[in-house]
């Protein structure tokens, strides 16, 4: 079956053909650093994680570039607030988000580029819009796309441009600067320095001096590194408009083919509403973490379909760690069992589960999938048979050759346990030690002494599991 994705553009699910057979060109919108990262934000990486990690499943060799807005009217009045560098303020934030992106086994991208390292491919991109006629000036340091200039601006969400208003972003604040754009629609390229501004937010160019408009920097970074054609554009639901309407309008009026796919993540919701800095309602990743492993999350916000709404509920969380226990605890048991596995990544999927992933990247169907291994590897390991050995070994292989595809192989080392080993030493010999002492009073008939030390154990949150083989525990 051939890979088919939901396309933003056309409005519908159509087959996926790269553009040169094996190679897959992606732009992922990544993050403008002028706060911390909340999980609406992680939404986002995880799916395009997704996507990234099944092609090239599929052996194609992908280069995914993932942007880092570096610059903006936000960072700079954040900064200012705060007493702090602009460029400082933005770096702390960069650094945020990388370290959310790594704690959640989002694999990095091929390249990260930052907008203040692209201004020569900005200003020539300008240039060349202006030439054409797309694009005029205001004044020093102003340069507006005109939106009546290209024919099918709207094209992307499917709007006209009489229905649309706006974009408070790009509503000069000078009433004689407003009344010298063409249209009130038109949206900045580049922005001249507003009073009180820094000098080192600013760069010399044909046009003044000023710093980038948001969409431009997009266009030019993804023609940097992927050409002037490519494969996938993707990111947010909210990105749709106005940022990436503006962006493939610019780049195609200056005759670039631009993105031939759109693809966009739905949100994180609560009570309805999406997540958001500006809502005031967004849970920052450190305090998800604080509480949470990284891989309930990113089971939490991956076991959705891309482009459903997750609405996150203190049940969320609570599902998801379920779910993840007895997914990581099967993994343990019939690793146990049949000894370590390899080649998982080259393990073949079963059909049922490439089905799913195909039809674009049905990840809920797929997770059923998994889960029929998982029923099946448990029924083979509670058979004590040598020959239910190989049943829980082709299960264990299938289950976690499908999670891995997720990002979500327990296997993994990036989800091993990552605090002080002695700590889990210690603690394996305590209760270890209390387990000795139970089989005791359980071979002596003392089944009272034995049910207390069973109880000990529980209160403290170890859950402990009898079988042929012995006793064994888990944390509860």
């Amino acid at each position: 079956m051939t890979l088919r994705l939901f396309d933003t553009a056309t409005r519908d699910v159509r087959d996926f053909v790269p553009l040169t057979p094996g190679e897959v060109g992606i732009y992922l919108c990544g993050a403008t650093v002028q706060a911390a990262p909340h999980i609406g934000h992680m939404r986002s990486a995880v799916a395009f994680d997704v996507l990234v990690r099944w092609l090239r499943r599929g052996g194609s060799r992908v280069t995914l570039i993932r942007n880092v807005t570096d610059i903006d009217d936000k960072i700079l009045v954040k900064s200012a607030d705060a007493g702090e560098p602009w460029w400082a303020w933005a770096a702390t934030y960069e650094r945020a988000f990388t370290a959310a992106y790594d704690a959640l086994g989002v694999l990095p991208p091929t390249y990260e580029p930052r907008a203040t390292g692209h201004v020569p491919d900005m200003v020539e991109l300008m240039e060349r819009l202006v030439e054409r006629g797309h694009a005029y000036t205001t004044g020093p340091g102003d340069v507006w796309f005109d939106v009546r200039s290209w024919s099918e601006y709207g094209s992307l969400t499917n709007q006209r441009l009489e229905d649309l208003n706006p974009v408070p972003d790009d509503v000069p604040a000078d009433a004689e600067e407003a009344a010298a754009k063409r249209d009130p629609r038109d949206f900045a390229l580049w922005k001249a320095p507003k009073e009180g501004e820094p000098e080192t937010a600013s760069w010399p160019t044909p046009f003044g001096r000023g710093r980038p408009g948001w969409h431009l920097e997009c266009s030019a970074m993804a023609r940097r590194y992927l050409g002037d054609t490519f494969d996938i554009h993707g990111g947010g639901l909210d990105l749709r408009f106005p940022h990436h309407e503006n962006e493939q309008a610019q780049s195609r009026a200056a005759g670039y083919g631009f993105a031939q796919h759109w693809l966009h993540s739905a949100w994180v919701t609560q009570g309805g509403a999406k997540m958001s800095k500006s809502l005031g309602n967004g849970l920052l990743v450190r305090e998800v973490l604080a509480t949470t492993s990284p891989a309930v999350l990113r089971y939490a916000l991956g076991s959705v379909q891309y482009r459903s709404m997750l609405e996150w509920t203190p049940a969320t969380v609570v599902e998801a760690e379920a779910t993840w226990e007895r997914l990581a605890g099967f993994v343990e048991r019939a690793t146990e069992r049949v000894g370590d596995v390899e080649g998982v990544r080259e393990a073949e999927l079963p059909a049922a589960f490439t089905a799913a992933m195909d039809d674009d990247l049905n990840v809920p169907a797929a997770l059923a999938v998994v889960h029929e291994h998982l029923r099946a590897g448990n029924a083979a390991l509670a058979d004590r048979t040598t020959a239910a050995d190989a049943v829980a070994r082709h299960h264990l292989v299938a289950v976690r050759a499908m999670l891995d595809v997720l990002g979500l192989d327990p296997g993994d080392a990036q989800w091993a346990d990552r605090g002080d080993s002695r700590y889990a030493s210690v603690l394996d010999a305590v209760v270890g030690a209390e387990l000795a002492a139970r089989a005791e009073a359980r071979a002596a008939r003392d089944f009272a002494t034995a049910d207390a030390i069973r109880d000990r154990l529980a209160a403290a949150g170890v859950a402990v599991e009898d079988s042929a083989d012995g006793a064994r525990w888990t944390l509860a």
